[in-house]
């Protein structure tokens, strides 16, 4: 029963999370002056585990980073038996209108707003490797689908897999080898949305560019968004919101990495402040400490920068 701590919470937790599925996490979108969504759960790692924290993070519908983000000093390999992680189901909403799907690279998470629903899925991305981005400030539409696709290398991944001594063939076929996985949907000329030959790179810097999700997450996609649906990309690892009752709340992400010296460097990467965020942490009510401490460790974590708020 331990290792199940707290699970019901994830479930069912008030009128906001509706259901943790295979598929996508399903969350009650919250009225329009509102975008605090969900509850954190607790997970205890099992006495006898050897399970991988990627493992862990698929079962609840995470990605690697947003893990580690959220429990830092994590081993990725092996989460010591019996100890406690944090479940980050507790989020805000991107500064992007409730519609269509919004990717946000900051935090490597897809927003899906069914048309005609008053709910949101999110699901874990993986995107692009530094120098080969994913796009950042790009507003774009589902321009087809595609079940079992082939992939067609540009000239720079093939030059790329041949000096690893892996050469590839002009078009890689369908299949389970596929680096696309067995869905796509098609953004433009140089992007999709696609699933995966390999699950750990979610929540990681790991494609060419593209989006990819795990297998179970892009079928069900591929299954719900119809052709001609709006995406919006946004780069905003500050999320910021106040809440109806006057609580208000700031989510930090590691910020992406500009260049090589920032993606090996032990140090942390400056954090870009917007206009709009260092006005709403420098009003009167905000406890600078907690706001500090927000930007210092970056969990991805909702934090109330107001607790004296009630």
């Amino acid at each position: 029963m331990n290792i199940m701590r707290n699970a019901l919470p994830a479930l069912l937790c008030g009128l906001t999370l509706t259901s943790l599925s295979a598929s996508a996490v399903e969350y009650q979108l919250p009225p329009a002056n509102s975008r605090l969504l969900g509850q954190n759960v607790e997970y205890v790692v099992p006495a006898d585990s050897k399970q991988a924290l990627e493992t862990i993070a698929a079962k609840y519908q995470i990605g690697l980073s947003g893990m580690m983000e959220a429990n830092p000093g994590v081993d990725p390999y092996l989460p010591k038996p019996g100890s406690t992680l944090i479940i980050p189901h507790q989020l805000i909403l991107p500064d992007a209108p409730r519609e269509g799907i919004v990717i946000n690279v900051a935090e490597m998470r897809l927003y899906y707003y069914p048309k005609g629903k008053n709910i949101v899925e999110v699901l874990p991305i993986g995107i692009g490797q530094l120098g080969k981005d994913t796009p950042e400030n790009w507003v774009t539409s589902v321009q087809r689908k595609q079940a079992n696709p082939t992939w067609t290398p540009t000239a720079k991944v093939h030059k790329e897999y041949a000096e690893m001594g892996e050469p590839l063939p002009a078009v890689v076929p369908a299949g389970p080898d596929n680096p696309m996985g067995l869905f796509a949907l098609y953004i433009g000329n140089l992007y999709a949305i696609h699933g995966t030959n390999a699950s750990f790179g979610i929540g990681l810097r790991v494609s060419h560019g593209c989006v990819r999700l795990r297998n179970d997450d892009i079928k069900h996609l591929f299954s719900v968004v119809p052709v001609g649906t709006r995406v919006q990309f946004v780069n905003q690892p500050i999320k910021v919101t106040q809440e109806p009752d006057g609580r208000r709340y700031m989510e930090v992400h590691e910020p992406l990495s500009r260049t090589m010296d920032e993606l090996n460097s032990t140090a942390k990467s400056p954090l870009p402040l917007s206009a709009f965020v260092g006005h709403f942490i420098a009003k009167a009510d905000t406890d600078s400490h907690v706001v500090k401490q927000a930007l210092e460790d970056r969990t991805g974590l909702p934090t109330q920068i107001n607790p004296q708020t009630n």
